[in-house]
């Protein structure tokens, strides 16, 4: 048993054992240089003066509250679009495929130029601002640009992270047989019913995925941020780059430890809030999965 998981590892680092060699060395150095070691310039001191000093600044604190925010909302609108995209496209149809490709086109888009095409829409003088004046909506543009509340970011990320929930989702949607559902339908469950304790159960693991994923992107984001978020906050990648900029390595280099950590316990709490919320569906109870069991049963 003991040969069987060694030859598994052994094949393992070649891959993984590099990326995960890189990926601790790169948290090493930042977590050294957040207590004042391992420093570019200067003499290695052993303190936590940098991050006194950047728990006293509100626009740290700022920044934390923002990149949640945005990582937050950008995972719930995502999988909320995703659902339900994905029980309809769950069965192929005429066009089916052709809407799913479109659907995923996001995927293939760079970032940067998904912003700048966000904005050319959005602008002053934008395709939006004209059709809301030439239907009378409006008497002159609005400015929507680098709204406050960062509308705009939660649209991009949405837009960008919609896709890949729905791919994750729709795999796992398909491979819920017809039995089942027909099966819990002659039981009495409503659509209601059958979507909260069988579907939803069915492709937890596959939202969870998601979620995780899309939060830590969305959080550590940088680029719709700094092309379409407001001009009155930062978030944290923002902070940590600006602090770069001004050679202050050791508070860039706090805030790095910052999105490290707040990006791990995000992931554990999207988690833990998924398992908590649909863990023990109560239609699905054993007595009557052995119900629907039978059902398909006798069926075949």
């Amino acid at each position: 048993m003991f040969s069987k998981y060694l030859f598994i590892i052994l094949c393992l680092i070649p891959g993984l054992g590099i990326i995960l060699a890189l990926i601790g060395f790169v948290t090493y150095i930042v977590i050294m240089q957040s207590i004042g070691l391992n420093n570019l310039f200067g003499e290695d001191e052993f303190t936590f003066k940098f991050w006194e000093k950047i728990f006293a600044k509100k626009s740290y604190n700022r920044s934390v509250r923002y990149s949640l925010y945005i990582g937050t909302f950008s995972t719930i609108f995502s999988i909320l679009l995703a659902y339900p995209i994905a029980l309809w496209l769950r069965k192929p149809f005429r066009g089916s495929l052709l809407i799913s490709s479109i659907l995923k086109a996001p995927l293939l888009v760079h970032g940067l130029v998904a912003a700048f095409l966000f904005l050319n829409v959005i602008e002053y003088h934008g395709l939006v601002n004209q059709l809301l004046q030439y239907l009378n909506f409006t008497d002159q543009p609005i400015r929507m640009r680098n709204d406050r509340n960062a509308f705009g970011v939660l649209f991009l990320q949405t837009w960008k992270n919609m896709p890949f929930a729905l791919l994750l989702l729709a795999g796992a949607l398909q491979s819920i047989s017809d039995d089942t559902l027909d099966a819990a339908r002659d039981l009495g469950a409503s659509i209601y019913r059958r979507f909260i304790d069988i579907i939803i159960p069915l492709t937890i693991s596959a939202m969870t995925a998601a979620a995780i994923i899309i939060f830590i992107g969305a959080f550590a984001d940088f680029t719709f941020q700094k092309i379409a978020g407001p001009r009155n906050t930062f978030s944290l990648s923002q902070l940590m780059v600006e602090y770069r900029g001004r050679m202050k390595w050791n508070e860039a280099a706090t805030v790095g430890v910052t999105l490290i950590v707040l990006s791990f316990f995000g992931a554990v709490f999207v988690v833990f809030i998924i398992n908590k919320l649909f863990k023990y569906p109560g239609w699905f109870s054993p007595v009557k999965m052995k119900n629907i069991q039978s059902i398909i049963g006798g069926k075949k």
